[in-house]
């Protein structure tokens, strides 16, 4: 398996092969055959799933969104799925949550719902502390905290 994506400042990620910037986002989607959306929701990043984007992808490639539901067009999506454009979905966040009885996704074969159980680790509690342990400890000596939100970026 290789992997590649895009990274807003398209430095290198371990075990990725290629890491492009966000203008290198057209050549992803026409080589993968499996696009994972692990996006902030930011104004940027809002709707970056319309129906355009599923026209780029390979017809037997699937979209996953374990990012937020505000990544993707909801109409557009179920379109590109249901006409043939891309293979199907895998969605874990959704626009509203809990996603309504009555949504689309529900019935719609090709597209899988899961229930927003994405990103849990079996360590997260212990990496959370640690932070949390670290920027205290740097609190106390002055220094700057580490992993801090950028609220210029949203994230």
């Amino acid at each position: 398996m290789r992997l590649s994506g895009t990274k807003r400042d398209g430095a290198a990620v371990p075990q990725v092969e290629k890491v492009h910037t966000p203008d290198g986002t057209d050549a992803v989607l026409a080589e993968s055959d499996f696009v994972v959306l692990l996006l902030p929701a930011t104004p940027a990043t809002d709707i970056f799933v319309d129906a355009a984007r599923p026209a780029r992808m390979k017809k037997a490639a699937w979209l996953l969104n374990f990012g937020r539901g505000a990544l993707i067009n909801d109409d557009d999506l179920v379109a590109a799925v249901r006409g043939g454009t891309i293979a199907g979905a895998v969605l874990d966040v959704f626009r509203t949550e809990p996603l309504p009885a009555e949504h689309p996704f529900w019935g719609e074969e090709g597209i899988m719902v899961l229930p927003h159980i994405g990103g849990l680790h079996p360590q997260r509690d212990q990496v959370v502390a640690a932070l949390l342990a670290e920027n205290m400890r740097r609190f106390l000596d002055g220094a700057p905290a580490s992993q801090l939100v950028d609220r210029k970026a949203g994230y």
